[in-house]
C-alpha cells in the first residue's frame, strides 16, 4: 500500500523542498518507486533543485484540468531511475490546485508507486492545504528559531483537525520532526534553540538533524539533491533520516558540537 508523505512547515526558507528532493532520493535510492509533487503553484522550485527544470513540459495542473495524462507530467529523476517528479505550474494560481483533482492524482500515483512524497508550500493557505490533506505522515521541518518552530506548531494543529485522516476520524497523520540548519556550536552560544528545546515545544517524535552547510546552497544551484553530495554531513544525515524512516535503528548524529582541542584554539582553528 502506498504511502503519502507530507513535508511542511508553516514558515518559508527552513528547506522544505530541500527535505523533499533529499527525502525522495533517499527512497528511490532504497529500491523504492517514489514520485515527489511540487504544490508550490506559482513559485515552482522543486525541478531546479532536482535538475529538471528543461524538461518540465506538463505540470500538476494540467493533469488536473485534464490537459495532459498524468504519465506525461510525470519526469523521470537523472540520479535515481525509481524517483519521479511532478512539477507545479509556474504560471497558474494556487486556486487551481483542487482537491478532487489532487485525490484523482495521488489515487492514480498509489496503483505503481510506493511512496509519495509532497511538497508543500510556505503558509497555510491552498496549495498548502492541498498538499497535505491527503497525508498518511508528515515531516514537520523547521529551523532552531522561535518563529519557525511557532509555525510548525501552528501546522501541527492543522494537521489535526483538518487533515481527511481527522476529517473521517481515522488514526491520525504520523508526525515526525526534522530540524534543519542546526549548528551545535551556535546552541553551545545561546544563538539557537537545542534540538531538546524545540520537541519539548512541538512535542513530536524527532526523526533527524540536518547540520548547517553552505554545501545544501551549492547543490541546489547545480540542480542536485544534497544526499547525493558524496562526503558531506548534510548527506550522511539525509540518508540518516531515510534509514530511520525506514524503521532502522540509527545514532543521532550532528547535534553535538566538536571539541576544540588546545592547539586549535592557541592557534584560531588554523
Amino acid at each position: 500500500m502506498a504511502k503519502v508523505i507530507v513535508v511542511t512547515s508553516g514558515k518559508g526558507g527552513v528547506g522544505k523542498t530541500t527535505t523533499s528532493a533529499s527525502f525522495s532520493s533517499g527512497l528511490a535510492l532504497r529500491g523504492n518507486r517514489t514520485v515527489v509533487i511540487d504544490f508550490d503553484v506559482g513559485l515552482r522550485n522543486l525541478d531546479l533543485i532536482m535538475g529538471c527544470e528543461r524538461r518540465v513540459v506538463f505540470d500538476i495542473v494540467n493533469v488536473i484540468h485534464g490537459e495532459a495524462a498524468l504519465s506525461r507530467a510525470l519526469i523521470k529523476d537523472k540520479h535515481c531511475d525509481n524517483l519521479f517528479v511532478l512539477p507545479a505550474s509556474q504560471t497558474r494560481d494556487k486556486e487551481a490546485l483542487t482537491l478532487d483533482g489532487v485525490q484523482r492524482i495521488i489515487d492514480e500515483l498509489k496503483e505503481s508507486f510506493d511512496y509519495i512524497v509532497c511538497d508543500s508550500p510556505a503558509g497555510i493557505e491552498h496549495g498548502a492545504y492541498s498538499a497535505m490533506y491527503f497525508a498518511d505522515e508528515a515531516l514537520v521541518v523547521t529551523n532552531p528559531e522561535v518563529s519557525s518552530v511557532r509555525d510548525s506548531d501552528r501546522i501541527l494543529g492543522i494537521l489535526a483537525a483538518k487533515s481527511r485522516r481527522a476529517v473521517e476520524g481515522r488514526e491520525p497523520v504520523k508526525e515526525h520532526l526534522l530540524v534543519t540548519r542546526y549548528n551545535p556550536t551556535r546552541v553551545a552560544a545561546g544563538e539557537m534553540l537545542s534540538v531538546d528545546d524545540i520537541q519539548e515545544i512541538l512535542r513530536i517524535p524527532l526523526l533527524g538533524v540536518i547540520p548547517e552547510s553552505e554545501a545544501v546552497l551549492q547543490a541546489s544551484n547545480a540542480g542536485t539533491p544534497a544526499i547525493h553530495l558524496e562526503k558531506s554531513d548534510v548527506a550522511e544525515a539525509y540518508k540518516d533520516v531515510v534509514a530511520r524512516f525506514m524503521g532502522e535503528d540509527v545514532p543521532m548524529r550532528f547535534v553535538t558540537a566538536e571539541k576544540v582541542g588546545l592547539f586549535k584554539r592557541l592557534f584560531g582553528g588554523r
